[in-house]
């Protein structure tokens, strides 16, 4: 999730973060990705979800991803929680 300092929106006026308007409708940008079908069954929950704004969808090219070394007790309270549901 990203907010944005200053946009354009669909009401035709700039929004912005400069000290004297102190916007409350700045904009935000939120990335999903994930799987084509993954995203695609997200779709109709986003109907409910974004009740103004734009929504697009747009392949990507993962060039590179690192992910953090595994953390053992991470490991072993993720299978406390599977098991005492």
């Amino acid at each position: 999730m990203l907010r944005g300092i200053e946009g354009y929106g669909a009401s035709n006026l700039i929004h912005t973060n400069r000290l004297l308007s102190l916007s409350e409708d700045l904009p935000v940008v939120v990335v999903i990705v994930d799987t084509h079908d993954r995203i695609r069954a997200f779709l109709p929950q986003l109907e409910d979800l974004v009740t103004e704004g734009l929504v697009i969808l747009d392949d990507c090219e993962v060039i590179r991803y690192v992910g953090r070394a595994p953390d053992p007790a991470a490991d072993r309270l993720a299978g406390h929680e599977r098991k005492s549901r």
